[in-house]
């Protein structure tokens, strides 16, 4: 009989929901058009492509002439870094971004940019923000919430120290432009995002995260952000994504970002009541004293990153796989190539402390019984390692105390 699979990686990715597909599927076959064709049924296609990327701008309280269609949160971080392009500027990202930030930022910078600190709760660590802030400082990418930790970012409160020192840089004629990007791949699904709100110029946000298709996200950009393509050809979303427009891709995207705004607050009281009882049962029975990671007054709900100090991190997801349990050490494009976390190692954890690490996120499908059995489960295979390389029950307070 096989075993009912109990998956806990939702940062990593989440199933497409079936409302999702079945707005798409018409899209396959019924209107499979181009919708840069000049007949009928196209110019409807085009139609409708339209509403729909007005729809998913709406979500984000944004229009649709300024969000871009792009293939993935990857491919829109690389078109926000374009930014530099044009003005050879210094950039500042936080320790703890994903790669495909970090790797933009060693690209287009060519090398000019400079990493600002984090807390050890995750936070942005907001005076080395400042002092880092240079006379020639162009772009400043800090993600929303971060995809290990669960930490969401002040960003409101960033933009407004990027306002002042805008107003500073006019008083003494320097016109150098400073712009605030944001990767939000994480955070819509449990957080109701406005572009103004946050302040933000420049936005990512992701399908893959919130149970629509993988292959599409997008890009808000600010009206008068001079961006350049990653990519030529047809000239499509306006010069900057050239290729023949995804439209089940997009059709998905809009109704999975409608079903969140939805249902952002029965949702984060689910994951609440879940973590609840979550840590309850680890803190009950787990001979390894848990670390939890983060800060819970600033992090997403599903979020539950934890340490057992002393164990090997990966030989408990293999012995958790085993029994019907999905879960992971942190970020799925590090963790397969086996790299520590560098986002562990700058909220200060030690090499022990990130090798014996998990990140535990929950999602839609799983019900309160599924996490009572997979905490029980987790502090079973916690203490057999404990066990068998003869630990002694390690206390230590959270780093969020």
């Amino acid at each position: 009989m096989n075993q009912k699979v109990i998956y806990l990686d939702y940062a990593a990715a989440t199933p497409v929901d079936s409302r999702v597909l079945s707005a798409m599927l018409p899209y396959f076959s019924e209107k499979f058009y181009n919708p840069s064709a000049a007949y009928l049924p196209a110019k409807h296609l085009r139609g409708e492509y339209e509403l729909e990327r007005g729809l998913l701008a709406n979500s984000i309280g944004a229009k649709s002439p300024d969000l871009i269609i792009t293939g993935g949160a990857t491919e829109s971080i690389n078109l926000a870094f374009t930014v530099l392009k044009n003005t050879s500027g210094h950039c500042l990202i936080s320790a703890i971004e994903h790669a495909a930030v970090r790797e933009s930022a060693k690209h287009f910078s060519s090398g000019n940019f400079n990493e600002v600190k984090v807390l050890p709760t995750g936070l942005i660590d907001l005076n080395d923000l400042k002092q880092k802030i240079r006379e020639d400082t162009v772009l400043i990418s800090i993600a929303l919430v971060n995809n290990e930790l669960g930490t969401i970012q002040p960003l409101s409160e960033i933009s407004r120290l990027l306002q002042e020192i805008k107003q500073s840089r006019l008083k003494q004629n320097n016109l150098t432009p400073l712009f605030l990007h944001s990767d939000a791949s994480q955070a819509m699904n449990l957080l109701d995002l406005s572009v103004a709100r946050l302040g933000v110029d420049l936005l990512t946000i992701n399908s893959a995260k919130i149970y629509g298709p993988k292959g599409i996200g997008a890009l808000y950009v600010a009206r008068g952000i001079k961006l350049s393509p990653v990519a030529f050809g047809g000239g499509q979303e306006m010069g900057l994504r050239s290729g023949t427009e995804n439209v089940p891709a997009l059709i998905g995207f809009a109704m999975a970002a409608k079903l969140a705004k939805e249902h952002l607050v029965s949702s984060r009281q689910k994951y609440q009541e879940f973590t609840k009882h979550f840590k309850q049962i680890i803190e009950e029975k787990s001979i390894i004293q848990p670390l939890w990671l983060g800060d819970p007054k600033h992090q997403l709900a599903n979020f539950v990153p934890v340490c057992f100090k002393g164990l090997d991190a990966e030989r408990l997801i293999f012995k958790l796989e085993d029994q019907g349990v999905y879960l992971s050490t942190g970020a799925a494009c590090a963790a397969s190539k086996g790299q520590k976390s560098h986002v562990l190692a700058a909220i200060g954890l030690s090499d022990q402390e990130i090798a014996g690490s998990l990140r535990i996120t929950f999602g839609l499908q799983n019900q309160l019984e599924d996490i009572k059995k997979a905490a029980n489960l987790i502090a079973v295979a916690v203490n057999q390692e404990a066990y068998r390389l003869n630990l002694v029950k390690n206390h230590r307070k959270s780093y969020a105390e």
